[in-house]
């Protein structure tokens, strides 16, 4: 299958290989628990595997970030106030109807906690600005959520597992 291609299974449903990844995602982090792996795979289970080092906190977020067409990183806004209020991590709330999905986006945050603005150097905001993105050290969650069709991505990337206490909330 590939991008922007809505192939059948078997059974004639749609599959898509980033709908896969998104519901593993969230059973993983649905079923969070204390024992972690090494490798930054996105079906690496159990939630927490992706910590470095392995073992080091507690998890409830596996962090990603979706491509499209031309490889460029998905994006959605936020309310904030001291950014340009995009980003282009997210943590996966729910998945329905075999492949669409609800979203929060996080928003990226540098060692001191202030948010990085991805949009850098762009004098129109327009464009993620991929050398921002190295500034990212953490995240936190939003109260902002998109739904999505994830067939419309040809690639996720996994980032980080991290504690953003969902549960807490």
């Amino acid at each position: 299958m590939g991008c922007g291609k809505k192939d059948n299974d078997v059974l004639g449903a749609r599959t898509n290989c980033v709908c896969e990844v998104v519901r593993a995602i969230k059973d993983i982090q649905d079923a969070a628990e204390d024992v972690c792996e090494c490798p930054t795979n996105c079906f690496q289970e159990p939630l927490g595997a992706l910590v470095s080092p392995a073992r080091a906190q507690r998890a409830d977020t596996r962090v990603f970030v979706l491509k499209t067409a031309d490889g460029s990183p998905f994006h959605a806004f936020f309310r904030g106030r001291d950014c340009s209020c995009v980003s282009i991590f997210f943590r996966v709330e729910d998945i329905f109807d075999n492949c669409c999905a609800t979203l929060r986006v996080l928003r990226p945050i540098t060692t001191g906690g202030g948010t990085v603005d991805l949009t850098g150097d762009y004098k129109d905001k327009c464009c993620i600005d991929l050398n921002a993105v190295c500034e990212v050290e953490g995240f936190v969650a939003t109260n902002d959520c998109i739904t999505v069709d994830l067939t419309c991505f040809c690639a996720i990337q996994c980032i980080a597992d991290v504690d953003l206490n969902i549960c807490d909330n």
